[in-house]
């Protein structure tokens, strides 16, 4: 461009025509994208909470809530039923904290073998065999714990530790049927396990070189390199990939409803028959009278709220340990 040039005035720039309104439109599109998800979960969570509204006026919200007696009535025009939702509440936090348990050291153990230690061919195929059992239908690991997995192996080390320490540790005691919270918890841990991995093992693999480096160059062997430079440096990727899994193990329904036992009461006994939230509502909606339809709205909406507030405490904890990252980095 020589000095007679005159500069292209910024007019000339724009486009003319429809085009002048390309920009507008995608943004306006991309936020109702973004908008989509509040509108759709915030009509989830008003038709859902207008519908189950009765019953907490009926009961009480808190009497629901942490009430243990569930009776359902046969009303088409009034409430004659007891509803306390508190046995389907434990059931669900005790079989997630069981399944928790049981897949968060197996999916440590797992990734670290597939970055660390296992050789290059190895890994691809354990990679893709985590990616295919994180895409089985839960109605399948219900189906193979129920007719194989349950008779075949866990109910005989069931029925072990109940003979061995039954007598002695209360917690183990009592009878030992077929479904109850453990064997339920049980393969929920396995259905929880390929999330589980496959985020912990994506954490580790960015845990930074130079620093595994400068570990072995200050004569740290392998596992000393593993656990106290890889895992510290993944903990909020655990946190994470470990409240991803719990928050399907709160709402797994088949799986739990073939498994669980179906009662209606609770116990704080390992190998007690219990229910769940979503499980209940899988098992009695289709027969349900139109006062229990309501009562489990009501059970909708508290599984709801169980649910939210284990993914706030989630984000709260590794928003917390990022915080303390970044502040031992910059120290």
């Amino acid at each position: 461009m020589t000095l007679t040039d005159k500069p292209t005035p910024a007019s000339a720039l724009r486009s003319r025509g429809l085009g002048r309104y390309s920009d507008r439109a995608f943004s306006a599109l991309l936020v109702l994208a973004g908008s989509s998800v509040l509108i759709v979960l915030a009509a989830m969570v008003i038709r859902t909470l207008i519908d189950a509204w009765p019953v907490f006026e009926y009961t009480g919200f808190f009497e629901f809530l942490f009430g243990q007696d569930w009776e359902a009535g046969y009303s088409r025009t009034e409430f004659t039923g007891t509803y306390g939702a508190w046995p389907f509440i434990f059931g669900t936090l005790y079989t997630a904290v069981i399944a928790v348990v049981m897949a968060l050291p197996l999916a440590i153990g797992v990734s670290l073998y597939i970055n660390f230690y296992a050789p290059k061919r190895a890994r691809t195929v354990l990679s893709y065999s985590v990616e295919i059992l994180a895409a089985v239908p839960s109605i399948i690991f219900g189906l193979w714990g129920l007719l194989w997995f349950v008779p075949n192996v866990l109910h005989p080390v069931t029925k072990w530790v109940n003979a061995t320490l039954g007598e002695v540790i209360p917690y183990f005691g009592g009878s030992v049927p077929n479904a109850n919270y453990f064997h339920a918890g049980f393969v929920l841990g396995i259905m929880i396990l390929p999330i589980i991995t496959a985020i912990v093992r994506e954490v580790m693999a960015t845990t930074p070189p130079d620093e595994v480096a400068a570990a072995y160059g200050l004569g740290a062997t392998r596992n000393e390199v593993l656990s106290r430079v890889v895992i510290p440096r993944s903990f909020g990727g655990i946190v994470g990939g470990t409240m991803l899994g719990l928050g399907r193990a709160l709402g797994e329904t088949i799986a739990v409803l073939m498994l669980v036992g179906g009662s209606q009461q609770w116990d704080t006994r390992l190998f007690f028959p219990g229910d769940s939230l979503a499980s209940h509502i899988a098992s009695t909606f289709q027969d349900a009278s139109p006062e229990t339809l309501t009562a489990l709205m009501g059970i909708g909406v508290v599984l709801f709220i169980v649910t939210m507030i284990v993914n706030v405490i989630a984000r709260l904890i590794v928003w917390r340990f990022a915080r303390s990252a970044s502040a031992g980095d910059a120290l």
